[in-house]
């Protein structure tokens, strides 16, 4: 029986009309119910895009233009953007990383929650929106709901209001809860409890996630599946402990190699992937990470690499690594 709620098929992503350069090129990705996805990488390598565009917001710009197929729970919406607006809000929801430029500081928490939850329940009478707005914050770890509800945005500490964007986002019961940076504002302490969150509400609700980071130690904190991202297209897709032990390409041995040690005393000085991703309009021929990285040979220079399949893994390399990974997983 085929469980996935989201299936997308070949998502590319240009900037302009025509020929414009690819931000997202021939991304292929799968999420099944109850399953946390984590897609991983540097900045500029198309995480946020690849969310947005999930969500049917890059549809919207029209310096845009996305082609490939996107079906939701079997049904096709890639070439349906009233379908995609109708999900948006009820069974596709979202969590920006930012929560303080996402709630409108001009109004309460309360009205804000209100208004979540006329979109999903219509209207109903107000002690039954306020009832409903207490529970969704207990939900999700917020049991003073009667001051929240009172309080501004700037009232409330940044991990406060990250779990007032995810009791909003939770308001529709959504199928799929696509959470992009969601604690990259926030200090380690409250990171923690926001990913304890993400990972108890997907159990109790049975939603699929997408979490989008840069932190592999969040992936291997959450993650039933890691898909690594660079420059556009996904050049590895593997459940964690084979990310962590034995990476196949280059650039997902390269960021493992960039976490600090947790042990020993001596201090060292950390490896880097030397260079940046490249900009999408002068990406290199062949292989995009080929400038960077210490494997390339001509073969990389000149043809892009395929994202083959092997057992339950997918690697888009021409020279993959063999040998296991000496990081060690913080599961």
């Amino acid at each position: 029986m085929n469980d996935n709620i989201l299936e997308i098929r070949g998502m590319t992503v240009r900037s302009g009309v025509g020929s414009g350069p690819a931000l997202v090129h021939d991304v292929s990705l799968d999420l099944r119910r109850g399953e946390i996805v984590c897609l991983v990488g540097e900045s500029g390598s198309g995480k946020s895009v690849t969310a947005r565009t999930i969500m049917g917001l890059s549809q919207q710009d029209r310096t845009l233009q996305v082609t490939g197929t996107m079906r939701f729970r079997g049904t096709t919406v890639s070439d349906d953007p009233a379908r995609i607006a109708e999900l948006r809000g009820r069974e596709l929801a979202m969590v920006f990383q930012e929560p303080m430029s996402s709630l409108d500081p001009l109004y309460t928490i309360g009205s804000q929650l209100s208004e979540s939850i006329r979109r999903k329940h219509g209207h109903i009478g107000a002690r039954e929106r306020r009832r409903r707005m207490l529970a969704l914050l207990a939900d999700v770890g917020i049991h003073d709901g009667e001051r929240v509800l009172r309080s501004h945005p700037h009232e409330l500490s940044g991990g406060m209001c990250q779990r007032i964007m995810i009791a909003s986002a939770l308001v529709s019961e959504p199928a799929l809860l696509v959470a992009d940076e969601p604690t990259t504002a926030l200090d380690v302490t409250v990171q923690a409890q926001i990913l304890e969150l993400i990972d108890r509400l997907r159990t109790e609700h049975g939603m699929a996630v997408l979490l989008v980071t840069h932190d592999m130690g969040v992936a291997a904190e959450v993650a039933d599946r890691v898909a690594i991202m660079y420059s556009g297209r996904i050049v590895e897709d593997a459940p964690p402990n084979e990310v962590f032990h034995d990476a196949r390409h280059p650039y997902t041995r390269g960021l493992l190699e960039c976490i600090p040690p947790l042990r020993g005393n001596r201090s060292i000085v950390l490896p880097t992937i030397p260079g940046m991703v490249p900009d999408p309009a002068v990406r290199p021929g062949g292989c995009a990470f080929s400038p960077r990285c210490p494997r390339a040979d001509d073969r990389c220079a000149s043809e892009v690499p395929e994202l083959a399949t092997t057992d339950d893994r997918r690697f888009a390399c021409w020279n993959p690594l063999h040998a296991s990974a000496t990081m060690e997983m913080t599961r």
